[in-house]
Protein backbone atom coordinates (compact mmCIF):
# COMPACT_ATOMS: atom_id res chain seq x y z
CA UNK A 1 0.00 0.00 0.00
CA UNK A 2 1.57 3.39 -0.96
CA UNK A 3 1.59 6.47 1.31
CA UNK A 4 -0.67 7.85 -0.78
CA UNK A 5 -3.80 5.30 -0.39
CA UNK A 6 -2.66 5.67 4.01
CA UNK A 7 -3.61 9.33 3.71
CA UNK A 8 -6.91 9.17 1.39
CA UNK A 9 -7.35 6.26 4.43
CA UNK A 10 -6.80 8.97 7.22
CA UNK A 11 -8.19 11.38 5.59
CA UNK A 12 -11.32 9.34 5.15
CA UNK A 13 -11.53 9.30 1.37
CA UNK A 14 -10.91 6.66 1.05
CA UNK A 15 -12.16 2.93 2.32
CA UNK A 16 -9.69 0.61 2.92
CA UNK A 17 -11.40 -2.92 3.93
CA UNK A 18 -7.66 -4.70 4.09
CA UNK A 19 -4.07 -4.86 3.72
CA UNK A 20 -2.79 -8.24 1.66
CA UNK A 21 0.57 -8.16 3.77
CA UNK A 22 1.23 -11.25 5.78
CA UNK A 23 0.57 -8.76 8.65
CA UNK A 24 -1.08 -5.53 9.54
CA UNK A 25 1.27 -2.43 8.33
CA UNK A 26 3.21 -0.58 10.85
CA UNK A 27 2.52 3.00 9.32
CA UNK A 28 -1.57 1.94 9.53
CA UNK A 29 -2.00 -0.90 12.25
CA UNK A 30 -5.64 -0.56 12.59
CA UNK A 31 -6.37 -2.05 8.94
CA UNK A 32 -6.70 -5.46 9.28
CA UNK A 33 -5.28 -8.61 6.89
CA UNK A 34 -7.08 -9.74 3.74
CA UNK A 35 -6.67 -13.17 5.99
CA UNK A 36 -8.33 -11.37 9.20
CA UNK A 37 -10.72 -10.43 6.86
CA UNK A 38 -11.86 -14.21 5.91
CA UNK A 39 -9.07 -14.55 2.74
CA UNK A 40 -6.76 -16.80 4.14
CA UNK A 41 -4.03 -17.39 2.41
CA UNK A 42 -4.53 -13.94 -0.07
CA UNK A 43 -1.17 -12.35 0.69
CA UNK A 44 0.49 -10.46 -1.83
CA UNK A 45 3.49 -8.32 -1.37
CA UNK A 46 5.87 -6.19 -3.77
CA UNK A 47 9.70 -6.05 -3.53
CA UNK A 48 11.85 -3.22 -4.32
CA UNK A 49 15.59 -3.47 -4.75
CA UNK A 50 18.74 -3.48 -6.77
CA UNK A 51 19.46 -5.36 -9.96
CA UNK A 52 22.81 -5.46 -11.37
CA UNK A 53 24.16 -7.29 -14.49
CA UNK A 54 24.51 -10.84 -14.62
CA UNK A 55 28.30 -11.82 -14.48
CA UNK A 56 28.67 -8.72 -11.58
CA UNK A 57 30.99 -10.66 -9.61
CA UNK A 58 29.57 -11.44 -6.20
CA UNK A 59 32.15 -8.84 -4.13
CA UNK A 60 30.86 -6.17 -5.79
CA UNK A 61 27.27 -7.51 -5.85
CA UNK A 62 27.57 -7.63 -1.35
CA UNK A 63 29.46 -4.39 -1.52
CA UNK A 64 26.16 -2.84 -2.80
CA UNK A 65 24.26 -4.73 -0.65
CA UNK A 66 25.25 -4.14 2.74
CA UNK A 67 25.31 -0.55 1.37
CA UNK A 68 21.73 -0.67 1.04
CA UNK A 69 21.72 -2.69 4.02
CA UNK A 70 23.42 0.00 5.68
CA UNK A 71 21.20 2.97 4.16
CA UNK A 72 17.52 0.99 4.96
CA UNK A 73 18.68 0.68 8.90
CA UNK A 74 19.13 4.61 9.09
CA UNK A 75 16.34 5.67 11.20
CA UNK A 76 15.53 8.82 9.07
CA UNK A 77 15.10 6.55 5.62
CA UNK A 78 13.50 3.29 7.63
CA UNK A 79 10.59 6.21 8.77
CA UNK A 80 10.32 7.89 5.50
CA UNK A 81 10.06 4.38 3.73
CA UNK A 82 7.46 3.14 6.74
CA UNK A 83 5.27 6.24 5.85
CA UNK A 84 5.10 5.68 2.35
CA UNK A 85 3.72 2.17 2.80
CA UNK A 86 6.86 0.48 2.26
CA UNK A 87 8.15 -2.05 4.91
CA UNK A 88 11.82 -2.67 4.62
CA UNK A 89 13.51 -6.14 5.11
CA UNK A 90 16.89 -5.13 7.36
CA UNK A 91 17.99 -8.50 6.91
CA UNK A 92 17.61 -8.71 3.04
CA UNK A 93 20.49 -10.05 0.84
CA UNK A 94 20.71 -10.31 -2.60
CA UNK A 95 19.61 -14.70 -2.19
CA UNK A 96 16.45 -13.36 -0.48
CA UNK A 97 16.02 -11.23 -3.33
CA UNK A 98 16.33 -13.38 -5.80
CA UNK A 99 13.86 -15.79 -4.35
CA UNK A 100 11.36 -13.04 -3.79
CA UNK A 101 11.54 -12.12 -7.29
CA UNK A 102 11.46 -16.05 -8.54
CA UNK A 103 8.32 -16.38 -6.37
CA UNK A 104 6.46 -12.75 -8.24
CA UNK A 105 6.83 -14.69 -11.18
CA UNK A 106 5.47 -17.86 -10.52
CA UNK A 107 2.80 -15.87 -8.28
CA UNK A 108 1.81 -13.60 -11.66
CA UNK A 109 3.10 -15.94 -14.76
CA UNK A 110 -0.19 -17.85 -14.93
CA UNK A 111 -2.00 -14.19 -14.62
CA UNK A 112 -0.41 -12.69 -17.39
CA UNK A 113 -0.64 -16.32 -19.48
CA UNK A 114 -4.18 -16.13 -19.01
CA UNK A 115 -4.51 -12.73 -20.48
CA UNK A 116 -1.91 -13.08 -23.33
CA UNK A 117 -0.28 -10.09 -21.92
CA UNK A 118 2.94 -9.13 -24.16
CA UNK A 119 5.72 -6.58 -23.96
CA UNK A 120 5.79 -4.21 -26.46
Amino acid sequence: MTGQVIELHRSGKMRVLAVTSPARLVAAPELPTAAEQGFPGMSVTGSIGLLAPAGTPVGIVEQIAQASRTVVAEPAFKQMLIEAGIEPTLDSNPEKFRQSLAADVALWMPVVKALALKID
